[in-house]
């Protein structure tokens, strides 16, 4: 039987055999279950504070004291629409092509189905990278800010999302720089870990920007206390992770808080050809994994030789479209992500903690 590579179910069969790209914040901390995949344009985000009352204790022949049911909060929010295409021309079909052999037997179609791949592949690594930023973006501000483009270079709406209602509660802000003389590195994380055990919530990971990563070894507090061998503080021997531009440097103990210290110094390019990192280099977070959640949007199209909508509640949605006139195919790759927190707040963010 002859498969149409082609068509859009086969493509997103293709898709789901790609390898993706590892990010370290998208698979640590904002992983996808099935059910953060919505059958609808729009898709729910809900989360309550930690409840910390304790019970009364009940008069004789009273019985017992009613207590209310804790609240939540619930939003429904439109994810931002990604679709970025690549375009195959008569002349892609007659050029070598990347690792191919210099006399190659290959057909056009054979061409065209091997170029298919790579483009899908292509594709779903920019968009792998946009979801780590909306990811880190989510964090670092507890709250998404995407700027829409009508084409390449045309800047359209700025669309804003948002975890918090007047003023978020999870910047920390830091008296002194931690590589300053009176700096005080092991009081500030501490602070920042009791932000998120008040509301009920774990600290586990202290993700620190490439410059505050360098310092830390040298801060003459840390030195001494490794040293202490009456009391146990931690260890520091970095080594690589699995993640591209993220190390292991070891765990330390911040009043009873045992933190993983996690340098990330992995970047992106922007549109200006520019590198930038994800996570800022002066800047340090406290969190835990699995704090967040990644969700998609469904997407409907008309699919190359249908006149009818199809609607698809995937995680990447392939579109192929003809140009008779021009000879060229147009492969597009569409998702509709929004990065949002599982509870109220599950991370503390400072920025700039050394100088």
């Amino acid at each position: 039987m002859e498969i149409n590579i082609l068509s859009t179910y086969h493509m997103i069969a293709l898709i789901e055999e790609i390898t993706p790209i590892t990010t370290f914040f998208k698979d640590r901390y904002f992983p996808t279950a099935e059910s953060d995949i919505f059958a609808s344009d729009k898709v729910l985000t809900e989360y309550r504070k930690g409840d910390r009352k304790m019970a009364a204790f009940v008069a004789p022949g009273v019985g017992d004291i009613s207590i209310d049911r804790g609240g939540y909060e619930i939003n429904e929010y439109q994810p931002a629409y990604i679709a970025p295409s690549r375009i195959l021309t008569l002349d892609d079909l007659k050029q070598r092509g990347f690792g191919e052999a210099l006399f190659s037997n290959q057909t056009q179609a054979q061409r065209a189905a091997r170029i298919v791949l790579q483009d899908l592949s292509d594709l779903e690594d920019r968009i792998t990278r946009r979801e780590e930023w909306m990811c880190v973006q989510t964090m670092i501000n507890n709250a998404c800010e995407m700027q829409e483009y009508v084409d390449s270079k045309t800047k359209g709406d700025i669309l804003r999302v948002r975890f918090y209602d007047k003023e978020s509660e999870h910047v920390y802000i830091v008296s002194k720089p931690w590589n300053s003389d009176d700096g005080d590195f092991f009081g500030d994380v501490k602070a920042m870990c009791r932000m998120l055990s008040k509301r009920g919530l774990r600290a586990v990971d202290l993700v620190l920007g490439s410059q505050v990563a360098d310092v830390i070894s040298n801060i003459p507090k840390v030195q001494k206390l490794l040293d202490n061998r009456n009391m146990e503080y931690g260890s520091l021997s970095p080594e690589l992770t699995s993640h591209p531009g993220v190390a292991f440097m070891g765990t330390l103990n911040f009043g009873g808080f045992k933190l993983n210290l996690l340098e990330v110094t992995h970047g992106y390019v922007d549109d200006s050809g520019v590198e930038k990192p994800y996570f800022p280099a002066t800047a340090a977070m406290v969190t835990a994994p699995d704090c967040g959640r990644l969700m998609y949007g469904q997407i409907s199209q008309i699919d190359h030789g249908q006149s009818d909508f199809a609607t698809y509640a995937q995680r990447r949605v392939p579109k192929l479209a003809v140009d008779q006139n021009k000879d060229t195919r147009k492969l597009r790759l569409g998702t509709r992500p929004l990065a949002a927190p599982k509870d109220y707040c599950p991370w503390t963010f400072a920025a700039d903690v050394v100088e």
